[in-house]
């Protein structure tokens, strides 16, 4: 089926529940007042006018005129999940639309109550228009819809204006976290034209915590989350414009063109993947030996004991002291040891976890967990914390969940077990106790989730170690030679029969008194450049250096990626990543300096902290951010040129590797050219097609909307094709031969429309 004109609206689903009842127009019953324009971010004004639009004819949808100023109330949500579970929450809603847009209509104590939401953020930053060049630092509060790609925005702008205008009282019922803080805010102030308003704090969409959270409202917006989001979005904004515009322009007089970006934190992280690929590039190996000493097992299963030397050897002479060594004396230590279970998820250890038995990159994580949180079966993820408050109702949640996993019966611990990190908004990721269908990854993350939680109630994995000593004199140097060998037997699995765990059990022997050695065997090695990166060990990283916050770390490592500055599973820094970090090294190295950005990151998280003074804090904060973005503009401009020409020599052999990497087999119609994948930024696909053009006109169709690329040298075994890699935002790479011919790509697409007629 093809889908036309399809709105991304991300996690946002549409839900129908009851039948939509229509109403008059509100245009039929109230005149609606111009909330006036938004309050500038920086004390700035811009007033901007409505394009006229052709009229056209609509359903009648409207509030009834009886509902009067003084008694209605406005529920204000992120998203219109969160609107519905709300009100079904707390009332029995009649669920109305308005230009396709759901609210809800309900009573409770006397008082008519409206719950509508926004869609994310319905208001960015701009800066003022007539601003040329760079630095720029007059910025305003736009509505979102003055974007084209969020046009469909203004519809939830307009229903929550119309909706304003009728009530008297305001319920912020967003996030609670800095991001749903400024949503939030922004709808009060700019559209409701409201200076305060109460507040919700939930951390699940679970019916009767909405309710207690709707029963128990917070008399006020929370100051600190607001302003020290805006904070950071009015700072991370006057960063990424000016620094984007600085390289951009350096670029230019090259000669050459490439949309180039780098952000307070980007550049930190990216500095971070370079370093590491120069200490690859650079690291040279070194001959190391180890030392093993083979006995027989009494035990006769396996055969012979290797019990290695603990230290390794770089100096080959020093081999001579394992010479001519027959006997040793042996011993073997017991003990039992108690291993607890694994702390519950915070979202970075939920993203790297996920990552390690899912591989499911941190921002699919991300996105998997917010519907599951939007579908009120787990709690909010985006929290740094490590606890399991009683407050939740931790065993009424096992009781629930008994029902599904029959694992519970193994979660005898009174108090479960926790992690060292908490978070003042909420508590650990965990489920709710409801379930419904899901699809099969978000089924996946669940259960990783559910099992997670139900293992933190589980008793200690409990083993036997043993450790076999064995130690020699060297006929040599007379120096005393220790060689050991350890194992372990699963006494009982405790909270491993839950929660996936990786332990391998060894059966040894003991050993006591003189032992025969049989031989002692010398292993030559070489020692090993550092690990690359993967995007969970990156994101932990980040996390431990400060850097970001929780929500953002794995959208950053996504934007390096699509800049072309990194490349590979496990991250690589490409020639562009590598130039740049070396051109800001050179001629600007405070944009790269990750102490800078994490001063300014324990200045915002002060403004969220503290309980007065918001505005002055938030005030200084942007002060000291212009003032050290004007200094690198001045530096910037002084050498744009050279800046310039070292940025077009990463360019260029960004753009060689490229081509190399994009080449695939000899064109199989002209026998002559190659084929390639390219990129049309008209259509914005990638296809392929033979380098011999025009000549050969041979092209091969690719899958849209994803990043092709080779998929590390594999051949389709039906054609010899070279198969490639289909990558989506947020979702697991798709393996697949490109040639249209091909009956096991053929044998695919049979079964998919199969499956989706049964459907």
């Amino acid at each position: 089926m093809v889908i036309k004109d399809f709105i991304p609206l991300g996690d946002v689903k549409h839900t129908v529940e009851k039948a939509v009842k229509e109403k008059p127009k509100f245009s039929d019953l109230v005149t609606i007042e111009s909330p006036g324009k938004p309050t500038p971010a920086l004390n700035l004004e811009e007033s901007y006018e409505e394009k006229p639009k052709k009229a056209r004819k609509k359903k009648a949808t409207s509030l009834p005129s009886s509902i009067s100023k003084s008694n209605a109330i406005l529920i204000i949500t992120e998203k219109p999940q969160a609107a519905q579970k709300i009100a079904d929450a707390i009332g029995e809603p009649r669920k109305y639309m308005e230009e396709g847009v759901a609210y809800y209509e309900l009573e409770n104590d006397g008082k008519t109550i409206y719950v509508a939401s926004a869609v994310g953020h319905l208001f960015n930053l701009t800066y003022v228009k007539g601003q040329k060049g760079w630095p720029v630092f007059d910025l305003i509060w736009e509505p979102s819809f003055k974007n084209s790609s969020a046009a469909f925005t203004k519809r939830y702008y307009s229903l929550l204006k119309k909706l304003a205008v009728k009530c008297s009282e305001f319920i912020v019922a967003t996030d609670y976290d800095i991001e749903g803080e400024v949503i939030g805010w922004n709808v009060l102030r700019f559209i409701c034209n409201q200076k305060d308003a109460k507040r919700m704090k939930y951390s699940t969409l679970t019916k009767d915590e909405l309710l207690e959270s709707f029963n128990n409202t917070q008399p006020s917006v929370n100051w600190g989350n607001a302003y020290a989001g805006e904070s950071r979005h009015i700072i991370d904004w006057l960063y990424g414009i000016n620094l984007s515009r600085a390289l951009m322009s350096a670029i230019k007089t090259s000669g050459s063109f490439k949309i180039l970006s780098i952000g307070r934190v980007q550049g930190p992280a990216l500095k971070i993947i370079v370093d590491r690929e120069k200490e690859i590039s650079s690291f040279k190996s070194e001959p190391y030996w180890q030392a093993s000493a083979i006995t027989s097992n009494p035990n006769k299963e396996p055969s012979t004991l290797t019990l290695k030397h603990p230290k390794d050897i770089f100096n080959k002479l020093e081999l001579e002291k394992f010479d001519n060594i027959t006997e040793g004396t042996a011993s073997t230590e017991k003990k039992e040891e108690l291993t607890p279970p694994p702390h519950p998820f915070d979202l970075t250890t939920l993203q790297r976890e996920s990552y390690r038995m899912l591989k499911f990159s941190p921002s699919q994580t991300l996105q998997l967990a917010q519907k599951l949180y939007l579908d009120g079966i787990i709690s909010y993820p985006r929290t740094s914390s490590q606890k399991i408050p009683d407050a939740i109702k931790p065993l009424e949640i096992l009781k629930k969940l008994s029902k599904r996993f029959p694992e519970v019966k193994l979660a005898t611990r009174k108090k479960p077990i926790e992690g060292m990190k908490s978070d003042p908004a909420h508590p650990s990721i965990y489920p709710t106790g409801e379930f419904k269908k899901l699809p099969e990854q978000e089924e996946k993350l669940y259960n990783l989730i559910a099992k997670r939680f139900i293992s933190c109630f589980s008793t200690d994995l409990k083993t036997a170690n043993k450790r076999i000593i064995l130690t020699a004199i060297s006929p040599k140097t007379k120096e005393e030679l220790k060689f050991t060998l350890s194992g372990l037997k699963i006494i009982d699995k405790g909270w491993a029969n839950i929660y996936p765990s990786f332990i391998e059990e060894t059966n040894l022997p003991d050993l006591s008194g003189k032992t025969k050695i049989n031989k002692i065997e010398i292993e030559e090695k070489k020692t090993q450049p550092p690990n690359r990166y993967t995007p969970a060990s990156l994101v932990t990283l980040l996390e431990k250096k400060n850097l970001g916050t929780k929500s953002t770390r794995s959208m950053i490592v996504d934007t390096l990626f699509n800049r072309g500055y990194l490349d590979g599973k496990s991250i690589q820094a490409t020639p562009l990543g590598i130039s740049l970090i070396e051109t800001l090294e050179k001629h600007s190295s405070i944009i790269i300096d990750e102490n800078l950005t994490r001063s300014l990151e324990e200045e915002m998280e002060k403004i969220q902290e503290s309980d007065k003074d918001f505005q002055l804090k938030e005030t200084n904060l942007i002060e000291k951010a212009k003032k050290i973005i004007l200094d690198i503009s001045k530096e910037f401009k002084s050498k744009e040129k050279e800046i310039g020409q070292d940025l077009s020599h990463g360019l260029q052999d960004l753009r060689k590797e490229q081509n190399e990497q994009n080449e695939l087999i000899l064109c199989p119609t002209c026998k002559n050219g190659k084929l390639r994948i390219l990129f049309n930024r008209k259509s914005r696909r990638y296809f392929i097609a033979c380098s011999a053009y025009p000549a050969c006109k041979q092209t091969f169709s690719l899958p849209p909307n994803a990043l092709i690329k080779k998929a590390d040298n594999k051949i389709c075994p039906a054609d010899n094709f070279p198969k490639l890699l289909a990558i989506r935002k947020a979702k697991r790479p798709w393996e697949f031969c490109f040639n249209p011919t091909c009956p096991i790509e053929k044998e695919k697409r049979d079964k998919y429309q199969s499956k989706n007629q049964e459907d």
